[in-house]
């Protein structure tokens, strides 16, 4: 058996496999991890686990010494590369690049062969495209919904407000309807820059993934929602090493 491992800036997302197919999925926070009763249940016939993750490395040892207490398992690490597969990496210091972004690229670009735009809305929004050839054209970083919203709350004076429904861009007639609003246009807008560049680049199809997909679905993005695109990238890419 194995597990897979997304571990992000606010919550772990994790995936048990045997032989390909799932057998229990889950997100916790990290501190959680190893009294998740799934994983306990299942710690002993667990064989290897492969991680993605952006978490600091002092995180990462609070993961790997959570893990170890659920299965004994080796933990091995994946992280961005230059090429894999045809796929290559835009960034002439692939190191600098998010595991998570590499990762939901690479099983888009295995799922999609004729040009993919991928976003992964989680803590921040990242938005990558891959052109039909396998070249990454590059991408965007932006904050995502939450950490706006607490960019808001803590930096500018006298806005008070309570976070609402963020999936109405009628001009607000209040200061909390302004700043909810105000957010589900600024997302409405992204989708729709995101569907201008995927005519642009001709990218074929949009992949979407992360906590706050189906919000930007809500507001018109066209995409296939695939909710957990970096556990299948990083899956891959293990079952690739493991096979060398």
């Amino acid at each position: 058996m194995r597990l897979l491992v997304d571990a992000g800036n606010t919550r772990v997302k994790w995936r048990l496999e045997r032989s390909g197919s799932t057998v229990n999925s889950g997100a916790d926070r990290l501190e959680e991890i190893e009294t998740v009763p799934q994983l306990a249940e299942h710690g002993d016939a667990v064989g290897s686990i492969a991680v993605s993750t952006v978490i600091s490395e002092e995180n990462r040892a609070r993961l790997v010494e959570s893990l170890s207490r659920v299965t004994a398992a080796p933990v091995r690490f994946y992280w961005a590369e230059s090429e894999r597969s045809g796929l290559r990496n835009a960034y002439a210091d692939y190191c600098l690049m998010g595991a998570d972004r590499w990762h939901a690229m690479y099983a888009a670009w295995r799922m999609v062969r004729n040009g993919v735009a991928v976003i992964d809305a989680g803590s921040a929004v990242t938005i990558d495209y891959v052109s039909s050839n396998g070249t990454h054209l590059g991408g965007f970083i932006l904050p995502g919904l939450n950490m706006m919203l607490r960019s808001l709350k803590s930096d500018a004076a006298r806005i008070g407000f309570d976070p609402g429904d963020v999936r109405l861009v009628a001009p607000g007639t209040s200061t909390g309807e302004c700043v909810n609003h105000g957010l589900a246009w600024l997302s409405s807008a992204m989708n729709d820059r995101v569907a201008d560049d995927a005519k642009k680049h001709a990218l074929a199809e949009v992949l979407v993934t992360g906590g706050d997909a189906g919000r930007l679905l809500d507001l018109g993005l066209v995409a296939r929602h695939v909710p957990d695109l970096v556990l299948d990238g990083v899956g891959l890419i293990d079952a690739e090493e493991s096979s060398a």
